[in-house]
């Protein structure tokens, strides 16, 4: 029995795999959809790159700055199942209405689904991490799995929904990530049904209030460092986000996209970075589960440092990249190729790992919400690299503009780690730190 329960504890929950495939599925419309956004505003509403760049901003800012408002209203109102289908159904009628050709419901499914995001997106990470609350060490690895799912339906959506923009109709691209999320929605509609009941269950005091379970000292200390690195995300997600905006008009007007006689659309590129994600997600995914065995396993702070230090190698090749295309020729597509290599290694050391950090680290009275300010430093970084994308030929050249992304990205990380070194002692201390969550479930 003390064999078998060994073994228990070194393995996943099973209930990771519903929760995988409905990520997936949102994901597969989610990164379908905005692979054709800039594309189309652009080649066929005939947006400025500055006006396209706006909208791009807007829009990826609030998908990302919705989620505070989700979080609190499921802290304070709403159940966390009842959040998911709600969120669910408000992005499906969001992508609906993008399949027609008016304005109006462009922009009308452009805030559909922005609102839609904000009731699915902390509660569903909120609930995978739950999933972890007896197995922490497998926490990163576990959220690495669950990363995989996001960029599992991120590869085949640009592949799917790019296709059929560019090379049939914009808004049957638009339809297709649509149906995407119906499935995404019956997927989990069957799969909740296999989870366990615990963690649907809020945390309350006998009086009906959300109990704070965790030691009133730490509380704070908590939430800093959590606002602290949420704060450094945005370095990150300013750069990174380049890829549906700025490098996807790279490839489309600065890169020969032919492979064996067939010109691949430029959205369709969109799906490097997820098909390399779910190449090195498992290597990852054991490199931690490996090293948290043997009490090696960097801590999150390092491996955000680790993330903007990778993340400017890759827009360095970047740099390569347009100086050959400022000379008027198109650039090999390996360079892209190259460009989210690195990308993804960084993406891999930081997103993840900041969901289950967040999940992991978070008072339990304010876990939704805390989920949600994670998600509103992603909204800030969209909406600067969004506006940024925009001017990408406003630089004096392309090399000043991708340059830039490089010594904002090692900046970061000098600085984040110099605040590390400082306060080494306490942020380790908590990081150590352990209290057990006291479970009092709703009546």
């Amino acid at each position: 029995m003390e064999k078998q329960n060994q073994i228990e504890a070194h393995m996943h929950p099973k209930g990771i795999t519903p929760l995988f495939l409905t990520e997936m599925w949102e994901r597969l419309s989610y990164y379908g959809m905005r692979a054709l956004l800039v594309l189309y505003l652009v080649k066929s509403l005939g947006f400025s790159d500055v006006d396209a760049g706006a909208v791009y901003a807007f829009y990826t800012s609030f998908v990302y700055l919705t989620p505070v408002l989700g979080g609190y209203l499921t802290d304070r109102f709403l159940s966390y199942k009842f959040s998911i289908y709600l969120g669910s159904f408000l992005m499906f009628c969001g992508h609906i209405s993008l399949a027609f050709s008016d304005l109006s419901f462009f922009y009308l499914g452009l805030v559909l689904l922005a609102l839609g995001n904000g009731f699915f997106k902390p509660n569903m990470s909120t609930i995978f991490g739950r999933l972890y609350a007896g197995k922490p060490g497998l926490r990163d690895s576990g959220f690495t799995i669950f990363y995989m799912g996001i960029n599992l339906g991120g590869l085949i959506g640009p592949i799917v929904c790019g296709s059929l923009g560019e090379r049939v109709d914009w808004h049957l691209g638009f339809l297709s990530a649509g149906l995407g999320m119906a499935i995404g929605m019956v997927v989990f509609y069957f799969g909740s049904k296999r989870l366990p009941n615990t963690i649907w269950e809020k945390q309350r005091d006998l009086g009906g209030t959300l109990a704070n379970t965790t030691n009133d000292s730490q509380t704070k200390p908590k939430i800093l460092l959590i606002v602290l690195l949420s704060f450094f995300s945005i370095f990150f997600w300013m750069a990174f986000e380049q890829m549906g905006s700025s490098l996807n008009l790279f490839a489309l007007r600065n890169t020969d996209r032919s492979l064996f006689g067939v010109e691949i659309p430029a959205s369709v590129l969109q799906s490097i970075n997820p098909l390399f994600i779910l190449l090195f997600g498992p290597i990852v995914s054991t490199l931690w589960a490996r090293l948290a065995k043997r009490d090696q396993n960097p801590n999150p702070v390092l491996k955000f440092v680790f993330s903007l230090i990778l993340l400017g190698i890759g827009f360095l090749v970047m740099v390569v990249a347009a100086k050959y295309a400022e000379t008027g020729i198109a650039v090999s597509i390996l360079f892209l190729v190259f460009v989210y290599f690195w990308n993804t290694l960084s993406e891999l050391c930081l997103s993840p790992v900041g969901l289950s950090f967040v999940s992991h680290m978070a008072p339990v009275k304010y876990a939704s919400l805390l989920m949600g300010i994670w998600f509103l430093s992603n909204a800030f970084g969209h909406y600067a690299a969004g506006i940024l994308s925009g001017y990408q030929n406003r630089w004096g050249s392309m090399t000043n503009f991708y340059g830039f992304f490089v010594l904002c990205s090692w900046f970061g990380a000098i600085l984040l780690y110099g605040i590390y070194s400082l306060k080494k002692k306490s942020i380790l201390a908590l990081l150590k730190g352990k209290e057990e969550e006291r479970i009092i479930p709703v009546a």
